[in-house]
């Protein structure tokens, strides 16, 4: 299925729908299992509901998604990020690619030498998976104009998937972690290249260069992992003003999915509605020689094959 969390009018209550056959169209399933069935499931509730009801809910889910009206067009709804705050958001940096090319991009910031800093991180980039948390209440889903920060000036993207927990568990073994999967989305890692800099020469990783409101971009459903049979051979595109900027697969990732399950599981449980993200392939603005950073009202549109497309423009503010 593929399951998404939509208002059918402009602050209207969000509600959660299975996508049609056809992908034309949501199934509102609570609406749908009040009339077919004459109850109201908690599961339905919302997306974090529905990922805790675990099985239960998802069978529940299938049955109506196989039997109910769709009756919400998606050009008469709007789309708000599939799971609008998500218990944790992870992001891992799983691509030498963007590695290798941050790190010259950061030797023509200094002088043609590559810090030291980065030269460490490539050396435990293939001992352990590298992530920092995002902020999970700056989330936002497609088509949702973001107003970039004032006190930024150079604008870039990132191409990402995000791998939804569906049940919890620790020191999960590499063989079962493919069983706390509940299902993979697209995610936009919107990130203010000037204040990024400034702040990883401090040693403490990203703050106020990737925690803007609506700087974290997910959508624009959330595909269940029994529809993904291959995870690691999905194609990564990202086009900007229609040209394109991205292309890989998830194939290139050093680290693959149940990896990166299994490995942030031996530091902490995971928990139902905790997001892993995978980082970025190569093909982001920074690696540009020179850097190819966006333009206000730039149309950033991102595809992740088997799963969907995911759009946003970008709107600079002007600094008080």
């Amino acid at each position: 299925m593929r399951l998404a969390t939509f208002t059918t009018e402009a602050g209207g209550e969000p509600k959660v729908g299975a996508l049609s056959a056809d992908a034309a169209s949501l199934i509102d399933l609570d609406a749908e299992s009040q009339r077919l069935n004459g109850e109201t499931l908690a599961a339905f509730s919302s997306m974090q509901a529905l990922i805790e009801s675990g099985e239960t809910g998802l069978s529940a889910a299938r049955a109506i998604a196989q039997r109910g009206r769709a009756d919400h067009t998606l050009d008469r709804v709007r789309l708000l990020a599939p799971l609008p705050r998500p218990v944790q958001i992870r992001d891992c940096m799983c691509f030498e690619g963007h590695l290798v090319g941050s790190m010259q991009a950061a030797a023509r910031f200094n002088g043609g030498q590559v810090p030291e800093r980065s030269l460490a991180m490539q050396r435990v980039f293939h001992e352990r998976p590298i992530y920092y948390k995002a902020n999970r209440f700056a989330v936002c889903g497609s088509d949702v104009d973001i107003m970039w920060p004032p006190y930024s000036k150079l604008m870039d993207y990132e191409l990402e998937m995000g791998c939804i927990i569906g049940r919890p568990g620790r020191d999960i073994r590499r063989e079962d972690a493919a069983s706390h999967i509940f299902g993979f989305t697209i995610f936009n890692d919107l990130s203010a290249r000037d204040t990024q800099r400034l702040e990883m020469e401090s040693g403490l990783g990203p703050s106020k260069s990737k925690d803007f409101d609506n700087a974290n971009v997910l959508g624009p459903w959330i595909v269940t992992a029994d529809e993904i049979a291959h995870p690691q051979a999905l194609a990564l595109r990202t086009w900007v003003n229609g040209e394109l900027r991205q292309s890989s697969t998830t194939a290139e990732m050093i680290l693959d999915c149940d990896a990166l399950v299994a490995e942030v599981s031996t530091i902490c449980t995971l928990e139902p509605g905790d997001i892993i993200i995978t980082g970025t392939p190569d093909g982001c603005g920074l690696l540009f020689d020179p850097p190819r950073f966006l333009k206000p009202g730039d149309v950033v549109r991102i595809e992740i094959e088997g799963i969907g497309v995911l759009e946003n423009s970008v709107i600079a503010q002007d600094a008080a």
